[in-house]
């Protein structure tokens, strides 16, 4: 948006108008009074017959404006601040794609739902520095902690299943966790993980894993993610299955309980949703959240203005230019 640094000196715009009224000063003889732009000792500017009297007012407003500071502000840009290091591992295995999930009617796979319930809860949490973790047969750092929502937020919704193999490393995931929050001091270490599955892969047992987190100050909340009932259609008809059975909840909620957090079920959408806001609820959003505009100088513009108008002024004294007059009515 456009604004300006000083616009009370605005009101000086219609200085030259009001000093002339008020003075009663007239034109004589080619002589053009106009007290606070020039003040020679005569008190007078030299101005060549015929010339539009506009012209030096529009020179006179182009100088004020340029007084004034105009500036461009551009979009708001938060400001890292000590407060809430909050860290989200998903998990990229191959049975996220099992569809057991519906939205509007729909059957969705468990990761496109995860995508979009994810994307919306790091998009809400101003104030806090975000990093983005994604593990299936290892765990890798997506983003590290950072300001910038939106960007954590778009990497989030480019992941793909099959990223980075098909099992599930929950110890690494967490272990990875623990090492990026080492690098930050002064906050609060927080680590929400979700998975439909059970540890699988990796080095790091998930136990000894949270173990290590609760000794550095991390707090994890797991989420376990699939629906209990599954109709599977077969050839001799449909029966229903239970498409979580390799969801290991013991382990994700000693996870929880060992680093003081919370495990959670969800079996659906907007189960997940309601989770994700309980975990705002628990962890609030960072409120000491700083950010600036950045600004653009304008004033340039109508100072150079200004100066092209007092050229070719300069040059109509010359004889050089022929500067507009003012019209006359033909008799």
């Amino acid at each position: 948006m456009l604004s300006l640094e000083w616009p009370w000196l605005l009101l000086l715009l219609p200085l030259p108008l009001f000093v002339r009224n008020k003075q009663q000063q007239q034109q004589r003889g080619g002589e053009l009074h106009m007290p606070g732009i020039a003040q020679t000792t005569t008190s007078t500017l030299k101005v060549k017959p015929g010339v539009n009297r506009w012209f030096y007012l529009l020179m006179w407003a182009a100088l004020v404006l340029a007084c004034a500071r105009p500036q461009w502000l551009g979009e708001p840009i938060d400001i890292p601040t000590k407060g809430r290091d909050l860290m989200v591992a998903v998990d990229l295995s191959g049975s996220m794609q099992i569809e057991d999930m519906a939205i509007g009617g729909r059957t969705l796979d468990r990761f496109s739902v995860v995508q979009q319930v994810v994307s919306d809860f790091i998009d809400q949490r101003k104030g806090d520095r975000l990093g983005l973790i994604l593990f299936a047969d290892h765990a890798y750092l997506q983003t590290p902690l950072t300001a910038d929502h939106r960007s954590v937020a778009q990497y989030m919704r480019e992941a793909q299943i099959g990223l980075v193999g098909k099992q599930t490393a929950i110890g690494e995931a967490i272990g990875l966790a623990v090492k990026r929050f080492e690098q930050v001091q002064d906050s609060n270490r927080v680590l929400v993980l979700l998975t439909d599955g059970s540890n699988n892969a990796g080095n790091i047992d998930p136990i000894q894993a949270a173990k290590i987190a609760a000794e550095r100050g991390v707090t994890i909340y797991t989420i376990g993610v699939g629906a209990d009932v599954m109709e599977q259609r077969g050839f001799f008809g449909s029966r229903q299955v239970n498409p979580s059975s390799d969801l290991d909840e013991s382990t994700l909620q000693d996870i929880a309980n060992i680093t003081h957090g919370q495990y959670f079920r969800a079996r659906n959408p907007q189960e997940l949703q309601q989770i994700y806001q309980e975990i705002n609820k628990l962890q609030p959003v960072s409120r000491d959240e700083q950010s600036y505009r950045p600004k653009s100088e304008l004033f340039y513009w109508p100072l150079a203005f200004m100066l092209l108008l007092s050229v070719g002024l300069a040059l109509s004294q010359a004889g050089v230019l022929s500067l507009p007059a003012k019209g006359r009515r033909s008799s």
